[in-house]
């Protein structure tokens, strides 16, 4: 019997990677991935050869699985997400669900994390967070109504920056401007950025911007 290995690779810069992340990725034959051009790049990067990327992304990863439970009766497979760590707001969890549903071994190879990064940059209060995954497109200021009830954590969202403005509009209009927030974009990369002060403040710091580039972790305490 294989073992799956879970191997988080960089969110942006590609020197942010463990040196047991590149043993697996050369150890094994199999790599399960979303995005097979994204894990090219990270392999050619690091010489990385003569591998067998399988795609494995939302909703494809239902036909994926099967699959790859098969190649893991015999061989070692790994896999990645398209930045930072696998199953976190990706369909990675349900191949490990399965994977520890059959007793087949999961190893993790921890590293990279936006959700981490952004809160340890992000000057907010770190002893207690509240990860939410991508906010939702529909039911905004009910989501955000809802978080009330939550007590005193750290929220931490993923946004689109198509959204991030509407986002913070909709968190104004229900906290009030004085929220301590943080919009952390380009994490690791050239461009990285934290805007952090009163809601207000960053607001209207994104409103004078033509627009928002780049993938942003939004993270408040209410």
């Amino acid at each position: 019997m294989g073992k799956l290995f879970v191997v988080a690779t960089p969110i942006g810069n590609l020197k942010d990677i463990t040196i047991r992340a590149i043993e697996v990725l050369k150890q094994v034959n199999f790599i399960a991935c979303e995005d097979t051009r994204r894990t090219l790049i990270l392999l050619n990067h690091y010489d990385i050869k003569d591998k067998k990327l399988i795609s494995y992304y939302e909703p494809k990863e239902s036909v994926q699985v099967p699959k790859v439970l098969k190649l893991l009766e015999k061989e070692d497979v790994a896999l990645v997400s398209d930045a930072g760590t696998p199953s976190v707001s990706d369909p990675g969890y349900r191949l490990i669900k399965a994977c520890v549903e059959k007793g087949i071994p999961v190893e993790v190879i921890p590293g990279p994390s936006a959700v981490l990064t952004a809160l340890v940059g992000s000057g907010l209060p770190t002893d207690r967070f509240t990860f939410l995954g991508f906010l939702p497109r529909k039911g905004l200021e009910k989501f955000f109504e809802e978080l009330k009830a939550c007590g005193d954590t750290t929220f931490i969202a993923f946004e689109s920056p198509n959204r991030i403005v509407k986002s913070l509009q909709v968190m104004e209009k229900l906290y009030g401007g004085e929220v301590m927030v943080c919009v952390a974009r380009e994490l690791t990369k050239v461009h990285e950025e934290y805007l952090r002060g009163k809601l207000s403040e960053v607001l209207q710091e994104l409103q004078r911007r033509e627009e928002v580039k780049g993938e942003v972790v939004l993270l408040w305490r209410i």
